[in-house]
């Protein structure tokens, strides 16, 4: 009977470790695997017109999680030139998304980055370990087109 509780209390445990505001949804893999593709959204902290989706595999019974993951971003609100004009426009950009993936410091990272000739907003999702001999990464993009931010080629502010 304690056995039987005990191990009741640590699957539920496992189960609401994984919970979080963020959560949109937790797709199992399967019947007989503890592993679930989980689905967070966040709002870029610097651009909070742009909302981003995120799609990890979790399976908390193991050491390290694994590398896939996709991200998506649109515009879910005004996007101004102040917000544009406040984010780092370097070519390395800044990371706006890190969730752990391993206790052997693996983690998913989503990195924006202002393509400024475009006028395009990239997010780009990564790994920091290699895993199956290359680093696994996905891309999302948000054009700035149709937004008060939107700065022609060209364009030069007026003094």
């Amino acid at each position: 009977m304690k056995k039987t509780l005990l191990a009741a209390v640590s699957a539920a445990a496992v189960l609401l470790a994984g919970c979080s505001d963020k959560e949109v949804a937790s797709v199992s893999l399967g019947l007989f695997t503890f592993k679930d593709i989980k689905l967070e959204s966040f709002v870029d902290p610097q651009v909070p017109g742009i909302t981003c989706h995120v799609a990890y595999i979790n399976s908390p019974l193991q050491l390290s999680d694994p590398s896939n993951s996709a991200v998506t971003c649109v515009q879910t609100g005004e996007i101004t030139p102040e917000m544009i004009a406040g984010i780092d426009h370097s070519s390395d950009g800044e990371v706006v998304f890190k969730k752990s993936q391993s206790v052997f410091f693996k983690t998913l990272r989503i990195r924006r980055i202002f393509d400024m000739k475009h006028q395009t907003l990239v997010y780009l999702g990564y790994s920091t370990k290699i895993a199956n001999g290359s680093f696994k990464h996905s891309l999302s993009s948000v054009p700035l087109w149709g937004t008060k931010a939107y700065k022609p080629e060209g364009y030069q502010q007026q003094k």
